[in-house]
């Protein structure tokens, strides 16, 4: 192919755990290393590592929305370290809920949480707790806007389909809670550096 830069890529190597860029012709080593650069260099950039645990809860199981609800997160670019679905015991309940425990709906939260499954993930990405919030959409879903979670697939305050960290130290305590360490997977996502520049 005349003007095309070609490039026989025979394979990547591991040697004492760095990664070895192949042998190119013209400027596409150049490229390759260019590319290196900007995916460890964007690592750096302040709240790239920040996380928030993401519930979709029973009604969101039950009515299937599972792929639909993990694909706007996918879309927005954010990174999914952490996923199960879990029948969730009154115990973890009443530890995620603690700030809830005297108010009179109390009981019927735990009821509806322990109605189904609920799929747990954990989302990483820049201001993601943030991002994530507004993605959700407001608690109560009449008030929720157009093209958030809750404004297009819920109609009540008692079935708002998901559940989102409000604050950097409540996703963490969450976080804690839902997902052993062992759990949640440091991997590296190739469009890394296309969505974060330093």
């Amino acid at each position: 192919m005349a003007g095309v830069t070609r490039c026989v890529l025979k394979s990547f190597l591991m040697n004492s755990g760095k990664r070895i860029i192949p042998q190119c012709t013209g400027g596409m080593q150049a490229q390759l290393k260019t590319h290196a650069r900007t995916n460890s260099s964007a690592s750096d950039i302040p709240g790239v590592k920040e996380r928030t645990l993401v519930a979709i809860k029973p009604d969101g199981v039950q009515r299937r929305l599972i792929g639909q609800i993990i694909k706007r997160f996918e879309q927005r670019g954010f990174r999914l370290v952490g996923m199960k679905m879990v029948q969730v015991s009154e115990e973890l309940l009443a530890q995620h809920y603690v700030s809830l425990r005297k108010k009179p709906f109390y009981p019927s939260i735990l009821q509806y949480m322990t109605s189904g499954p609920v799929v747990a993930m954990v989302w990483e990405g820049h201001n993601v707790i943030k991002s994530t919030r507004m993605l959700v959409g407001n608690t109560n879903p009449a008030e929720a806007a157009p093209g958030t979670l809750r404004g297009d697939f819920s109609i009540h305050v008692s079935r708002n389909v998901v559940h989102a960290s409000d604050s950097v130290e409540v996703a963490q305590k969450e976080i804690s809670l839902w997902f052993q360490r062992s759990e949640l997977i440091d991997w590296a996502c190739c469009d890394h550096g296309n969505i974060y520049h330093p």
